[in-house]
């Protein structure tokens, strides 16, 4: 399927909302649209965008089902905030996508920017494999109190990440409540392949690895930044992690909604050797067609 590759192919082929309605058409029903109330395969687009079926006039729409569903923003405005976040290599904030793009309100492209962030995840994805890194990180504006794992005021955040021969592989980051066994355990076994190597310092939340089946090497090559004991390359992701959150989004966010941003990263640094910001963009745009409405109450509640 045809997707842009620069911004000159992006505005040659979105320019009207019918462009947009057709792009989405064919990556939701690449083989043609099936009624699901009769199961025909007959059928056609009225003006209003509306697919009607041609034996029991069934209708439903392009959006029905999506991310899209019921949005008060038009597609052309929606398909360039997408554009753009993926454009651009750190990424985007609220008040700078509300400005470039002319979205009336600063709550509308916030919205929208947390409703790409929850379909940059795969749920199929692979889980990380070889030799793996994992550690801690506390993110936070400095506050006085006690330092470490346990620092008031920050939270706290795992990183695995894949150690190959020449540089660094794919990266998951966890907001977690705490530093524990019984926290880090259930992360490992959802996000390392058994049987791979994994290294960490000799903190006592790691005592388990070996018992769930995998190689567990403690590090001696540790580095002492701030009176916490880090592994250089996990260390890189967290300095990493905390100039993006500060310079692209300067820190403004809830912990509620932190794990959503930690999600975006995990999305940009995975695909940072990526020549194709088209391909990107349609990737990004399937997960959009495949996921539910995300409703404004769900991301905006407070736990």
């Amino acid at each position: 399927m045809e997707y842009p590759k620069t911004q000159i192919d992006f505005e040659r082929m979105f320019s009207t909302e019918k462009e947009c309605i057709s792009f989405l058409y064919k990556i939701r029903f690449p083989e043609g649209y099936k009624c699901v109330t009769c199961g025909n395969n007959e059928s056609w687009l009225n003006a209003r965008n509306v697919i009607i079926c041609k034996f029991c006039r069934g209708e439903t729409t392009v959006t029905s089902g999506t991310i899209f569903h019921k949005s008060r923003l038009p597609l052309t405005i929606i398909f360039r905030a997408m554009w753009w976040i993926i454009a651009q290599k750190n990424g985007v904030s609220a008040k700078g996508l509300q400005r470039i793009l002319g979205i009336g309100s600063y709550e509308t492209a916030w919205v929208w920017l947390h409703k790409f962030r929850r379909i940059m995840i795969l749920s199929d994805r692979e889980k990380l494999s070889g030799l793996i890194e994992v550690d801690e990180t506390l993110v936070g504006g400095k506050k006085k109190g006690k330092r470490g794992r346990g620092a008031e005021g920050k939270v706290l955040v795992v990183i695995a990440l894949e150690v190959k021969e020449y540089g660094t592989g794919r990266v998951r980051l966890s907001l977690i409540p705490d530093a524990s066994r019984k926290t880090l355990n259930p992360f490992i076994k959802e996000q390392i392949c058994k049987n791979s190597t994994i290294t960490t310092d000799g903190w006592k939340g790691y005592v388990d690895i070996k018992k769930m089946g995998y190689v567990h090497e403690i590090s001696n090559e540790t580095i002492l930044s701030e009176g916490e004991e880090v592994l250089p390359n996990v260390h890189r992701i967290a300095s990493l992690l905390k100039r993006w959150l500060l310079g692209t989004h300067q820190s403004y966010m809830t912990k509620n909604h932190l794990q959503y941003y930690l999600d975006e990263f995990v999305f940009r640094h995975n695909r940072r050797k990526s020549k194709s910001r088209g391909l990107l963009f349609y990737t990004l745009m399937k997960q959009a067609v495949a996921n539910k409405p995300i409703e404004y109450n769900e991301i905006v509640k407070v736990p």
